[in-house]
């Protein structure tokens, strides 16, 4: 019913958005919280960052509300993720109706992850350009901090795009953004050097890209986005027990049920993450140190 109401009101959302464009014309928007974090890295003070999914939300079913449509609609510029399915399904229309919004791909240049989303995947290998054609890619670009970069850069373009005189400072401040990811790259290559197992469990896969540019192997419990059954669930315990995996991760805005019971059957630790914070690098690096923490 909410998703029929959404698609009824479409068209006006997009009449209001357009007719009330120059009221917040400092405002940009993003799709997700860490877009948020590198963007205010780049633009300070400039312009505010509005984020389109709130914290505790899945950007992959979040179905935005009239308002998030009408502020979106009202800024300057719309920086999507590139790879999550329900950015494209409506940004079209939007960008129909609201020919001043630039919409920005923060994902333009990165290779993608196919295959890995949605059931039991594994590793490093799944960004092998032999992928099936039907295969979607992997949306979670920025779980890698080797990605960071040219996902920040995409950004720095649209930004000297929008605000020519400030150029300098943009570049400036892009600068310091890429020391802090080279930080961060450098924590993440030291702590995962030598850890005890290689392999990790995962509620939701949206570790594909941290797995493939670290050299770790990635298993999901949710099966193309659904709770596992009972056989799935014996699968991912006797694939864990033969790889020796000895540590379960859950996301915030999922159920721990399923991680806890495969966490008691392998002997394993279970620990909730957020690759959703805005503090991304803290976040990946204590997923990193969790890593290394396991004992052989």
């Amino acid at each position: 019913m909410r998703k029929y109401i959404f698609t009824l009101l479409f068209p006006f959302l997009l009449l209001a958005c357009h007719s009330n464009r120059e009221k917040e014309a400092n405002v940009l928007t993003v799709t997700i919280e860490p877009q948020r974090y590198f963007l205010e890295q780049i633009v300070g003070d400039k312009f505010q960052v509005n984020t389109l999914v709130p914290p505790g939300s899945s950007p992959e079913t979040y179905e935005p509300s009239p308002s998030a449509m009408i502020k979106l609609g009202n800024s300057r510029a719309y920086f999507k993720v590139g790879f999550l399915g329900y950015e494209n399904v409506w940004t079209g229309k939007l960008a129909e109706n609201n020919p001043d919004l630039k919409l920005v791909d923060c994902s333009v240049g990165i290779e993608p992850v196919y295959g890995g989303h949605g059931h039991h995947d594994h590793s490093h290998e799944a960004a092998d350009h032999s992928h099936n054609q039907t295969d979607a890619a992997d949306p979670h670009v920025w779980s890698s901090a080797k990605n960071a970069v040219l996902f920040s850069q995409n950004m720095l373009n649209a930004v000297v795009e929008l605000d020519v005189e400030n150029a300098g400072l943009y570049r400036a401040n892009f600068e310091k953004l890429t020391q802090k990811i080279a930080e961060t790259d450098s924590a993440l290559t030291r702590l995962l050097k030598d850890i005890p197992t290689r392999s990790f469990i995962v509620y939701h896969p949206a570790l594909a890209y941290l797995a493939r540019d670290y050299n770790l192997t990635q298993h999901s419990i949710e099966f193309e986005g659904k709770n596992p059954s009972p056989a799935q669930m014996k699968e991912l315990v006797d694939l864990a027990k033969a790889e020796n995996i000895k540590i379960v991760f859950v996301q915030q805005e999922f159920d721990i049920k399923n991680s806890e019971v495969i966490a008691r059957e392998i002997g394993a630790t279970s620990h909730t993450i957020n690759p959703l914070a805005y503090e991304w690098d803290e976040e990946l690096i204590r997923i990193a140190q969790l890593l290394a923490s396991q004992e052989k």
